[in-house]
């Protein structure tokens, strides 16, 4: 599989020979979703907290007799079917999110992800990529002079200068190899790789 290769002006300079077991699969939307959906649940903290009928705020006493009044007969206002009542099923913190995905299926999906983005050409290698000066400013005029706009960048090992830089740009997001996600690689218009990176990339994943 050959993967372009692009210069700082963003113009196709040579292509990269990557393996297709990594960027050469075919597409398996199923897996894709299944793998999105699971690593969003995953992502999930039990922070929302209901209350039951025992636990809410109210009279001991009986609403009303229990026979002659014509109305069905009612034993608390803490019934869940009253206003103001408990929860019949409530959320709780303790509450598990969580979907299990193997590790074959992780691998296989994010080489799904991955040969899907190279066959769009939202997928391209360079050979390094860095900024001088943690200043935003330095990052916007590089990645302009390289067409992109909405971006991720995936090094093989953090440069300070880059993240610092990137922090306040909502639509350009820098991670290392090991960091990448299904959702953050599907979740930009173009996807810059570092040379280096591939190499890891195909070393954790293939």
């Amino acid at each position: 599989m050959e993967l372009k290769l692009i210069n700082d002006q963003g113009q196709a300079s040579a292509t990269v020979q990557a393996s297709d077991a990594l960027f050469g699969r075919e597409y398996n939307e199923a897996l894709v979703h299944q793998l999105v959906v699971a690593f969003q649940a995953n992502a999930r903290s039990g922070d929302r907290a209901q209350k039951t009928r025992a636990e809410v705020r109210h009279t001991t006493t009986k609403p009303w007799r229990q026979k002659g009044t014509g109305r069905a007969r009612a034993g608390s206002t803490g019934s869940p079917l009253w206003r103001g009542g408990g929860r019949t099923f409530p959320n709780k913190p303790d509450e598990n999110f969580s979907q299990k995905v193997n590790r074959k299926m992780y691998r296989a999906g994010m080489a799904t992800i991955l040969s899907q983005l190279a066959r769009e050409e939202r997928l391209v290698v360079v050979e390094g990529f860095a900024v001088e000066a943690p200043k935003t400013k330095l990052l916007v005029s590089k990645l302009k002079g390289m067409g992109l706009d909405s971006v991720l960048v995936i090094t093989d090992s953090l440069d300070e200068n880059l993240l610092l830089s990137s922090r306040n740009l909502h639509d350009v997001l820098v991670l290392e190899a090991h960091e990448a996600d299904p959702v953050s690689l599907i979740g930009f218009a173009k996807v810059v790789v570092t040379k280096a990176a591939v190499a890891k990339m195909e070393e954790m994943w293939q």
